[in-house]
């Protein structure tokens, strides 16, 4: 340990405990990276695992006086390395503010800490009637602060909208630990600028948010899903741009190629891949779930569809099965999982490149996607043994994914955040004014740079 590194953790120890600043090579290792791939490999100095808003504030008063660099975290579900550690930072984890501080059932909100996790939200809320709408597919793991870092969506964003839509307040501290509160308790509020949305999705780039004041919305007194089974992804894509044509506003439609339903088949002993070449799963919700349901299935069967309603069993374990449906393990060198978004209107020639990329570029493809708001998920991968010359290939399709998507009115991320993997593509997509602005931004909130360097802007 240097002598910078040994200074830092006495000061951290005047005012978190001791047992709770760690340097073992074990933890710092487990806290160096999330789930995204890792570009630049690096170790944290130490791991902070901070239990209140004024340890926190402690933390960055320390990283401000010694000029270090702050990575803060929750469960480290990001999959695009938002919470990938800098050499020699203080790694600080969240994940031990896990409180539900109040619920009001009659003002339709809670507030948290930044580590509660969302599904454990959604079971507190619920006796009163009450959802917290955001349902990224990590949702039992994953927590509200990494969700409001990433501006994080999920499986009903169709109709619900993303965490951005959700969040009425935050609480954060700022780089020199200066504690702020932004926004209000009501629906609505417009008083000068609006620094919550901007801090939701900023990747800690700006503040760390210690806690978080959420809308919340009924919970649906109905809800049916139907399974619609189309001979290929394309079709299935037109089935989507059918129903919006029908004016229905699914909760949920989700989108599964054949290859996705394939490894599912494999993982979980289902037989998905033999009902059909690729997925759409729809749930309608509400007093009008059962009308709705009627129209989808009479458009997707007009469409080509073999169409199945799920009853309340088989409905949970569909729902549970797309949200596997990534599949297991941590992105790595061989296998990339993207996140573009694009118009609903280009969701069939877009699936269609896709394919053709794949094709062209010799890797294999995987393809789900949020299809009721455009935004897809391809997962290109080589073999291991195909070395140097596989890597080259599947960056190549990547690359091309991005910038067609971009050629058709898309964007680099729809959920998942730029952090640090996405910063290569980040100029294909925005103006030289505009990240000069960002980073003008930056500098107002973090003069030092502290505040999780090398992440969500160059």
């Amino acid at each position: 340990m240097s002598d910078q590194t040994s200074a830092l953790v006495r000061e951290l120890h005047l005012g978190v405990p001791s047992s709770r600043v760690r340097t073992s090579s074990g933890v710092l290792e487990k806290y160096s990276r999330d789930q995204g791939p890792v570009t630049q490999p690096a170790t944290p100095a130490v791991v902070v695992l901070a239990e209140s808003v004024e340890e926190v504030q402690h933390v960055m008063r320390c990283a401000h006086l010694f000029k270090v660099a702050v990575v803060a975290r929750g469960t480290g579900t990001s999959l695009s390395g938002g919470a990938h550690a800098v050499s020699g930072c203080i790694l600080l984890s969240l994940e031990r503010m896990n409180r539900i501080l109040e619920v009001r059932p009659q003002d339709e909100l809670a507030v948290v800490e930044p580590g509660v996790i969302n599904a454990d939200l959604n079971l507190a809320v619920a006796p009163h009637g009450l959802m917290y709408a955001p349902d990224p597919a990590s949702h039992t793991i994953s927590t509200l602060g990494g969700n409001v870092a990433t501006n994080a969506g999920g499986l009903r964003c169709a109709k619900y909208g993303v965490t951005r839509d959700s969040v009425l307040a935050l609480d954060v501290v700022l780089a020199d630990g200066t504690l702020i509160h932004t926004g209000h308790t009501t629906f609505k509020g417009v008083a000068g600028y609006d620094l919550t949305a901007l801090f939701v999705g900023s990747e800690g780039t700006l503040g760390i948010v210690v806690g978080i004041t959420v809308r919340l919305k009924y919970l649906p007194i109905e809800t049916r899903t139907l399974a619609a089974f189309f001979p290929d992804f394309p079709a299935a894509a037109a089935g989507v741009l059918a129903i919006g044509a029908a004016r229905v506003q699914p909760a949920i439609l989700e989108l599964l190629d054949g290859n996705t339903l394939g490894v599912l088949d494999v993982a979980f002993q289902s037989n998905l891949a033999a009902r059909g070449g690729a997925l759409l799963l729809i749930q309608t919700d509400g007093f009008g779930a059962e009308a709705e349901s009627a129209v989808v299935r009479e458009v997707l069967t007009h469409a080509g569809a073999t169409v199945e309603a799920e009853d309340g069993s088989e409905a949970a374990i569909l729902l549970d099965l797309r949200r596997n449906a990534r599949g297991d393990g941590v992105d790595d060198d061989f296998r990339v999982g993207e996140d573009v978004a694009v118009p609903r209107s280009q969701l069939v020639h877009y699936a269609g490149e896709l394919e053709r990329m794949a094709g062209e570029h010799g890797v294999r493809l995987r393809l789900v996607a949020h299809a009721g708001d455009g935004n897809l998920h391809p997962t290109f991968w080589v073999h291991r043994d195909e070395g140097q010359a596989g890597m080259l290939r599947l960056h190549a399709a990547l690359d091309e994914s991005v910038r067609v998507a971009l050629g058709l009115g898309g964007t680099i991320t729809g959920e998942h955040g730029v952090g640090q993997y996405k910063l290569r593509w980040l100029a294909w997509e925005q103006s030289a004014e505009v990240l000069s602005l960002q980073r003008q931004i930056k500098e107002v909130f973090d003069p030092l740079g502290i505040l999780n360097p090398g992440k969500a802007i160059p």
